[in-house]
C-alpha cells in the first residue's frame, strides 16, 4: 500500500489558497458590472429600492439585465416577457447545481444556503482547483464575494442614478455615460468563453438572425424565446457537435468545458 500522501493531503492549503485569490479577483472584476445595472434600473423607471430587491434575491446578473431591459422596452405589458426571459437564462443554473452538487456536500442548509450563490461564476472558479478542499473554498468564495460586491456597486450605481436625475430633473439618460451597452457587453462576455466549436458558433449566429428577424413583430423579450428554439433543436439532434471524449478526464473532476 502506497504510503504517499492523498493530493488533497499534500496540497490543499495552497490550492486553497490560490482559490481564494481566485475567488477575490472574479468577485471584484464582476461586481464592478453592478454599477451597470443599478443605474440601468433606476433609468428604466424601477426606484431604488426595487433596484436592490432584484439584486438581493434574484442574484443572477444576465437574467437581472433581461428583466430590466425588457421592462424598459416594454413597460408594464411586457412583464410575462420579461419573466419569460430572465427565467430561460437562469436554467442554465440549474445545470450547475448538478455539477456542484458533489462540491458542495450533504446537508439540507448548506445546500439550500448554497444555491444562492450557484452562478456562472462561482461554478467556474470552483471546477477550475484540482483539490476537493480547494473547489469547495473556490465555490464560496467566489459566490459571496461576488454577492456582496454585486449588491453594494447595485446600489452605488441606482442611488448613483437617482441622484443625477433628481439634479438636473430631465432623468438619468444611460447613453451620456455610454450603459446603455452594458447589458449587451455583459451578455457578450457571458458567450465569448463558450465560441470555441463549430456548434456554438452556429448556434450564435443562428440565434441572433432569429432574433434580429423577429424582433419587429413581436413584444420585447419574445426574441430571445424564439432565439432559445435555435438552441433546443440543435442541441436536440446534435448538429455540427461530435461526441465529447472523457477518456483522459479524471474520476472525480467534474466538467469544466465551456464556462467562463
Amino acid at each position: 500500500m502506497s504510503s504517499e500522501p492523498h493530493f488533497d493531503d499534500a496540497h490543499a492549503p495552497g490550492e486553497a489558497r490560490r482559490a481564494v485569490r481566485a475567488g477575490l479577483g472574479v468577485a471584484l472584476a464582476t461586481s464592478a458590472y453592478g454599477i451597470s445595472f443599478g443605474a440601468l434600473a433606476v433609468a428604466s423607471g424601477f426606484d431604488v429600492w426595487q433596484t436592490m430587491v432584484l439584486s438581493l434575491l434574484m442574484f443572477t446578473g444576465g437574467s437581472q439585465f433581461a428583466f430590466v431591459g425588457v421592462i424598459a422596452s416594454g413597460g408594464l405589458a411586457a412583464a410575462p416577457s420579461a419573466i419569460a426571459s430572465a427565467s430561460l437564462l437562469g436554467v442554465r443554473n440549474v445545470a450547475y447545481g448538478i455539477s456542484m452538487s458533489s462540491v458542495i456536500g450533504p446537508g439540507l442548509f448548506k445546500r439550500a444556503a448554497a444555491a444562492h450563490f450557484t452562478i456562472d461564476e462561482s461554478t467556474a472558479v470552483s471546477l477550475a482547483q484540482k483539490s476537493a478542499h480547494a473547489r469547495t473554498v473556490g465555490f464560496w468564495v467566489t459566490g459571496i464575494g461576488i454577492y456582496v460586491g454585486w449588491n453594494l456597486t447595485t446600489a452605488i450605481g441606482a442611488i448613483g442614478a437617482d441622484a443625477l436625475a433628481s439634479a438636473d430633473g430631465a432623468g438619468f439618460d444611460p447613453r451620456a455615460w455610454g450603459l446603455d451597452a452594458a447589458a449587451a457587453a455583459a451578455f457578450l462576455a457571458l458567450l465569448w468563453p463558450r465560441l470555441r466549436r463549430r456548434q456554438p458558433i452556429a448556434v450564435g449566429i443562428a440565434a441572433a438572425v432569429v432574433a434580429m428577424l423577429v424582433t419587429p413583430f413581436v413584444l420585447p423579450g419574445l426574441p430571445v424565446l424564439f432565439a432559445a428554439v435555435v438552441a433546443i433543436f440543435v442541441g436536440w439532434f446534435n448538429w455540427l457537435g461530435t461526441p465529447e471524449n472523457t477518456a483522459d478526464e479524471p474520476d472525480d473532476v467534474p466538467e469544466r468545458e465551456g464556462l467562463p
